[in-house]
């Protein structure tokens, strides 16, 4: 490889790397304005709200079972005693805070 090829290669990295760092801080930011109150700071529903309403942990068996189609859908349309977010939310914050809660559900 030559110096030219490695510096494209670099470069091409990089402008992958930072719309996903971008994307991950976004769906953060989400999270910590609208989800963290009942689910916690890491996705394991350990607030206050979180336990009184019995929110299922990132790390519970159906939540891990559920797809990022069935996810986003939940947050649009609710679930449970979870309220909707269409209205409040585009469709892009909605798949990047789902995004940003999925990295708990490991």
């Amino acid at each position: 490889m030559n110096i030219r090829t490695g510096i494209t290669l670099i470069a091409v990295l990089a402008a992958m790397t930072v719309p996903a760092a971008l994307a991950q801080s976004a769906g953060a930011d989400i999270y910590k304005t609208k989800c963290q109150m009942c689910h916690g700071a890491s996705g394991m529903a350990e607030s206050g709200a979180g336990k009184a309403m019995k929110v299922k942990p990132a790390s519970d068996p159906d939540l891990k079972k559920m797809s990022e189609v069935q996810m986003v859908d939940a947050v649009r349309n609710g679930m449970g005693k979870m309220q909707p977010y269409k209205d409040k939310l585009t469709d892009a914050q909605i798949k990047s805070s789902v995004t940003y809660f999925r990295t708990f559900v490991k």
